[in-house]
């Protein structure tokens, strides 16, 4: 987990830089990177990593790669395609804020392959 951080240069132009989250606090940008290994023999076949989304983060949902879930990973989907109920029977759309977990969909992972994921999130 990095913190993406913009500064200014010597010669006057902003730049991103990536620093250790060590010290991260409310507002900071962040990037979580997964990364994973299929440690079969065997490739596999339509295996999905999911992560849950730990407290006090709100997610970057642009990754058109990325599912997430707002109801704990009982149901998946694009945000903008996601409702959750609201106290009087009604619906409302899911928002960022409402995310609980994330997860992505590999078609194939060869025997030893390894890979890496990334999201973006903001601190609460």
């Amino acid at each position: 987990m990095f913190i993406e951080r913009t500064v200014t240069d010597v010669n006057g132009r902003t730049r991103r830089i990536l620093a250790s989250a060590n010290r991260a606090g409310p507002g900071d940008q962040l990037i979580v990177i997964i990364c994973w290994r299929n440690d079969s023999p065997e490739p596999i076949r339509s295996a999905a990593i999911t992560r849950a989304l730990p407290r006090g983060l709100e997610i970057d949902p642009r990754d058109p790669m990325m599912q997430v879930s707002v109801d704990g990973g009982m149901h998946w989907g694009r945000l903008d395609r996601l409702w959750l109920p609201t106290p009087l029977g009604g619906t409302r759309r899911a928002i960022p804020a409402d995310v609980t977990h994330v997860r992505w969909l590999l078609a194939e992972a060869a025997a030893g392959e390894t890979g890496r994921l990334s999201y973006r999130a903001t601190i609460r």
